[in-house]
């Protein structure tokens, strides 16, 4: 039995059950929409509905030269799936094993393991070895093996489609107004804060250093206006991702000078919200201005929060 089996057989729903298929990198407005309709179909037909998700990309298994940084990794996204009040979240490991199955091998085992008795797809759905089972094709496995395919129109966002794709644009263009607009709410990034080289420290602000996957990659270089969560409160902040110029720094980092907090930060798990970005990263030509930019950056920071200015500084232990 391969993986993506046992994933599966390990379900075991109570009941019959309507699913929704895919990738859902963001879990945006979009996904959300599908994924309500899914939920009042189901209601409507007495089924449990279920959410089948990927842990990674298909995309790093069939064309793995290709890098797509995420917008959630798997553990985020799984966490905002549950947040819209389905009944199971099923995260499966996509493998080229699973990539070979056609649809109709594909939709049976959903009715042998899940119990699907309805499927719920976007207008350019398709699943199954080379994209096979696209709708029409989908309607006609369900007339034969038991199941319905009800399509749902896409989000009509201002005239827009709403798409993770067009999200990582505006990631990558800065539109942090853009991004929160299209995902329903704030970008975030999660991590570890590990041992930085306390460069903040010698200039009077501490700045917390911290370990996040890829997804860093998308946001361009420079100077955010963040929250950042510590032990579940929020607290305003200044973030920096890049590469520190000023210090000839090669390694890209994110390091958050956190506003108000006092205490060790060492190995907690920080999130970090990207609220707007305040400029682009540059070189400076000594500390001193260096750090005069900060003392700016953290006012135009709270200022974009709606804080009031002036207000007292961190004395993390970062």
């Amino acid at each position: 039995m391969h993986l993506y089996e046992e994933e599966l057989a390990a379900v075991s729903p109570d009941r019959e059950t309507l699913l929704t298929v895919g990738v859902f990198d963001g879990v945006h407005i979009g996904h959300k929409y599908l994924i309500s309709h899914a939920r009042q179909i189901a209601g409507s037909k007495h089924l449990a509905s279920g959410v089948i998700t990927f842990k990674k990309h298909p995309l790093e298994v069939l064309a793995p030269e290709t890098v797509l940084p995420y917008l959630t990794n798997c553990e985020e996204k799984v966490e905002l799936l549950k947040a819209e009040k389905v009944d199971y979240v099923i995260p499966l490991t996509f493998s080229r094993e699973m990539a070979d199955l056609s649809a109709r091998e594909f939709v049976t085992l959903l009715i042998k393991y899940l119990k699907m008795r309805a499927l719920v797809v976007g207008m350019d759905f398709s699943l199954g070895k080379n994209r096979e089972g696209d709708i029409p094709t989908l309607r006609k496995l369900g007339d034969e093996l038991g199941f319905t395919v009800d399509m749902v129109e896409p989000l009509d966002f201002h005239g827009e489609v709403v798409s993770s794709t067009r999200i990582r644009k505006f990631l990558k263009e800065g539109n942090l107004r853009k991004v929160s607009e299209y995902l329903g709410r704030t970008f975030s990034l999660n991590g570890i804060v590990t041992g930085g080289d306390r460069r903040g420290r010698t200039i009077g602000f501490p700045t917390a250093n911290i370990e996040t996957d890829s997804v860093q990659s998308l946001l361009p270089d420079g100077v955010y206006a963040t929250w950042t969560d510590i032990d579940g409160k929020q607290y305003p902040s200044v973030t920096n991702i890049g590469k520190r110029p000023t210090f000839r720094k090669k390694e890209r980092t994110v390091e958050t000078y956190v506003i108000g907090f006092q205490g060790d930060l060492y190995d907690k798990e920080l999130k970090l919200e990207i609220v707007d970005l305040l400029r682009r990263e540059k070189k400076f030509e000594n500390a001193e201005e260096l750090k005069k930019q900060i003392a700016e950056d953290i006012e135009n920071s709270k200022a974009v929060l709606g804080l009031p200015l002036n207000s007292s500084g961190s004395t993390c232990s970062c």
